[in-house]
């Protein structure tokens, strides 16, 4: 089986210091959701995993939460591409949960679902958390540069050897030459 695991905010869709709290303030970015078309037809499993904090700061509900990823699925469908799940935490900081990236939490919750080692498994994010929580599961960490991925690429703390791509579709493209 072939595994991509991808961050939403900043990789999929624009990200927002103040939350995506719609489904109109979703926004993907350009030629996100043809490089997820293109991973589905390649017979890539497509899984997002994202940490979703605004939940727990009550600046959205659930059904809200689900309305977003819906809107998600269906543009990537409507190009041809298919999300095959998507996990996410509903945590703040100050939780202390397993499942905030940098925590491998999520990731292991992947792993279980998939019965699969994540190990090589590319998951692509745009923040240090994201990178951080695939390295901890043996995972190859990503890096985008749309998003916080700019400012993460300059991190002392980015994993080492950690590709480096402008967009979700060049990361894509790289991946399936």
């Amino acid at each position: 089986m072939k595994l991509i695991i991808l961050d939403r905010d900043g990789v999929i869709n624009h990200d927002s210091d103040q939350y995506i709290k719609s489904p109109d303030e979703w926004q993907p970015i350009p030629g996100s959701l043809e490089a997820i078309a293109r991973l589905t037809q390649w017979g890539y499993r497509i899984v997002v995993a994202t940490n979703q904090s605004g939940l727990g700061q009550g600046l959205f509900e659930m059904d809200t939460l689900n309305a977003i990823h819906e809107k998600m699925i269906k543009a990537a469908a409507q190009l041809g591409g298919r999300i095959d799940a998507v996990f996410f935490c509903p945590h703040t900081n100050g939780d202390e949960c397993a499942c905030r990236k940098p925590k491998p939490g999520m990731l292991e919750q992947i792993a279980a679902r998939y019965n699969t080692s994540l190990k090589g498994v590319p998951a692509v994010g745009d923040s240090l958390r994201d990178l951080q929580a695939a390295a901890k599961m043996g995972a190859r960490p990503i890096l985008v540069l749309t998003g916080k991925g700019r400012k993460t690429q300059a991190d002392p703390q980015l994993p080492p050897d950690t590709p480096v791509f402008p967009d979700l579709a060049s990361a894509v493209a790289s991946l399936i030459r």
